[in-house]
């Protein structure tokens, strides 16, 4: 079986690429989908690729449609969705992808620092592992892969 894993949440280190990474030498049957983490580009897309706006929210308003065209499609396809949560910034994007796929029937594996236990704890319940680190992902991704 090929599973689909949608890699959502913070976009301030590597935590992608480890799990690329490890996809890769562990010869996993798993294909990766992620939003833009260009926060530039994610940003000013809506300007870019519409005109530009006079005002931020109109701004906002454009980029973050477009950018929901991604994540919704991502989120679809995924058999799996991995949201990480960072110790910068809050990270509502986040929490709203872990919603959707909580939602759509998605299976979820939520990884954060034990410091953000408490405030995830709505988000912790709804998941289907909560990990404490990306290794951990990685080791509930490789058993989920057993071939049985």
């Amino acid at each position: 079986m090929r599973y689909t894993l949608y890699l959502s949440g913070e976009i301030h280190t590597d935590w992608r690429d480890q799990i690329k990474r490890a996809v890769e030498m562990n010869g996993l049957p798993v294909d990766i989908l992620t939003p833009n983490t260009d926060h530039a580009s994610s940003d000013d897309c809506g300007d870019e690729l519409l005109g530009a706006e006079d005002k931020a929210f109109w701004k906002d308003h454009k980029a973050a449609k477009i950018n929901t065209m991604r994540h919704m499609t991502a989120l679809k396809r995924a058999d799996i969705v991995v949201v990480r949560f960072g110790d910068k910034y809050r990270q509502w994007n986040a929490a709203f992808d872990a919603g959707i796929a909580i939602a759509l029937g998605k299976s979820l594996i939520v990884e954060h620092a034990p410091e953000l236990t408490h405030p995830l704890k709505e988000i912790d319940a709804a998941a289907h592992a909560v990990a404490e680190n990306t290794d951990q992902v990685i080791e509930v991704l490789k058993y989920l892969c057993l071939d049985y």
